[in-house]
């Protein structure tokens, strides 16, 4: 085997691979408790300015993929307004103390966006903070892993994952058009469940299945206003929603082709680029950073 070219991480090797301890949460679950601790970027992420000055929304920024954006937005340049729920509130002052740090606006919301009037108040302030919104990230989700079938899906889990995966999507979209500029972006988390289904994350899978199909939907609507519209497929990626909703994580990622899962600082590049003016020509797209699952 050759060695890795100078400056060259090895994708492989770059990152703990299973097994993990187990490590069962409670949901939401807990970034602190999780071994080994994911990382953000917090000392690996250089920004370069690309995204100066911008102005950015998004959902679910305590931890995880969300985490991540916020903090490499931060050092891109950018000012971030994201939400967070009542009982992750440590994690998004986490969030805000890393944003600030990096010398831009860090204003975490509390915000249910499974309710439209919260998802319209959350835009209102957000454009009376920063006087704009650039780029909404719709990231915000709810999975809870049902291996005994859909027999073992209520219905109060059916209406949450849909209200917060679709709902909350449409409802902030549709507020964020009124007031983003020409040249300005909206990013949706889909995911590799919305190609290739796991059975216990039925209704889960739906979900990241329709916003695949908003995103090109919208793409092609708001086009001809200068607004681009694209989204992000993760495969695996270890955040705290994993031991905090799946009963076994002790393998999560070994069936990626890269034998591991990602960690959320991974998924934030192409958040960015997909931000930038440097994508001025990409809409409509869905990235998929999978460790090599192959999806069309």
């Amino acid at each position: 085997m050759t060695e890795n070219a100078p400056g060259v991480p090895d994708p492989v090797a770059r990152h703990p691979r299973p097994p993990f301890p187990d490590q069962e949460q409670d949901h939401p679950g807990s970034t602190e408790e999780m071994d080994p601790r994911p990382d953000h970027g917090e000392s690996t992420y250089q920004g370069h300015g690309v995204l100066l000055d911008r102005a950015a929304v998004e959902t679910g920024g305590d931890s995880g993929i969300g985490r991540a954006v916020c903090l490499a937005f931060a050092r891109e340049g950018a000012d971030v307004v994201f939400t967070h729920l009542p009982e992750e509130a440590d994690g998004a002052a986490e969030t805000a103390r890393l944003v600030r740090k990096a010398g831009r606006k860090g204003l975490p919301v509390l915000c249910d966006i499974r309710d439209e009037a919260q998802c319209e108040a959350l835009i209102d302030r957000a454009v009376g903070e920063l006087g704009r919104v650039g780029t909404l990230v719709n990231n915000a989700a709810y999975q809870m892993s049902q291996p005994d079938g859909i027999e073992a899906i209520t219905t109060e889990q059916f209406d949450r994952v849909m209200k917060t995966n679709l709902y909350g999507m449409f409802w902030l979209s549709r507020k964020t058009l009124a007031h983003m500029p020409r040249g300005g972006s909206i990013i949706n988390t889909t995911s590799v469940q919305g190609y290739q289904p796991s059975p216990h994350l039925l209704d889960y899978a739906m979900t990241k299945s329709a916003i695949i199909s908003f995103t090109h939907g919208l793409a092609q609507m708001v086009a001809e206003r200068g607004i681009r519209v694209n989204g992000v497929a993760p495969g695996p990626v270890r955040t705290p929603l994993i031991p905090a909703t799946m009963p076994d994580v002790t393998e999560f990622g070994k069936q990626s082709p890269l034998g591991r899962a990602a960690q959320p600082a991974e998924m934030a590049p192409a958040y960015v680029f997909l931000a930038s003016p440097q994508a001025s020509y990409i809409t409509g797209e869905i990235v998929n950073a999978t460790g090599g699952t192959p999806l069309p």
